[in-house]
């Protein structure tokens, strides 16, 4: 665990950065808003990262009362890092981040990894006003799903909705960048034919009606 480095001051933005402003940390809990992965998981998900970093990340992530880590039971019988309820609290300033960001997205560089997931904050961004539900996303990179309005748990997951969704989206990345960089919005790229639209739920019909 490396010491804790602070910016001695009385300063509340200050002492946050003294928590979650080294580098990796708040990408760390973009991958943990998805619920409990494992170190091998996390690894995987956040190319370019060393073993070295990433474990002295999630130590002071731990000790700092961010995240925690605990041990599945049999069968499973694997450690598992999650978030506390003081780390969820981050999602607000992940996403106003995000929103912050759009600007510097651009369109996808050569050098750019991507993973399917990775889309699902700038989608809840988009979606915050059409409701609560599961939606299930659909792209050429992978599926994931959507909480929309959750209040505790994961806000989002890799691969198809456990339940049956409200809402089914299939769109192609070139839609899904645009909505992330702000340039589209999700009830426009329904009406444009850029997004289908399937499943009975309120979200769905919320959004084919637009």
């Amino acid at each position: 665990m490396s010491p804790r480095r602070s910016y001695d001051q009385y300063c509340s933005a200050a002492r946050a950065l003294d928590v979650v402003g080294d580098r990796w940390t708040l990408l760390i809990v973009r991958e943990l808003l998805a619920g409990p992965r494992r170190y091998t998981d996390l690894h995987a998900d956040l190319p370019g990262v060393s073993t070295d970093v990433l474990a002295s990340r999630l130590k002071d992530m731990e000790r700092d009362g961010v995240s925690t880590r605990r041990r599945l039971p049999p069968p499973g019988a694997a450690y598992v890092y999650e978030l506390t309820p003081r780390g969820r609290e981050l999602l607000p300033v992940l996403q106003a981040l995000g929103d912050w960001g759009q600007a510097e997205l651009g369109g996808r560089r050569p050098t750019d990894a991507v993973r399917a997931h990775w889309f699902a904050l700038p989608l809840l961004r988009a979606l915050r006003n059409m409701g609560e539900g599961v939606v299930e996303v659909r792209l050429e990179e992978g599926d994931f799903h959507l909480h929309l309005g959750a209040e505790d748990g994961p806000v989002y997951g890799e691969g198809p909705a456990p339940v049956e969704p409200d809402a089914r989206l299939v769109l192609d990345s070139g839609t899904c960048e645009a909505i992330a960089r702000g340039e589209l919005s999700v009830p426009d790229a329904v009406r444009g034919g850029r997004v289908d639209v399937g499943g009975e739920g309120t979200l769905a019909k919320a959004l084919r009606e637009g």
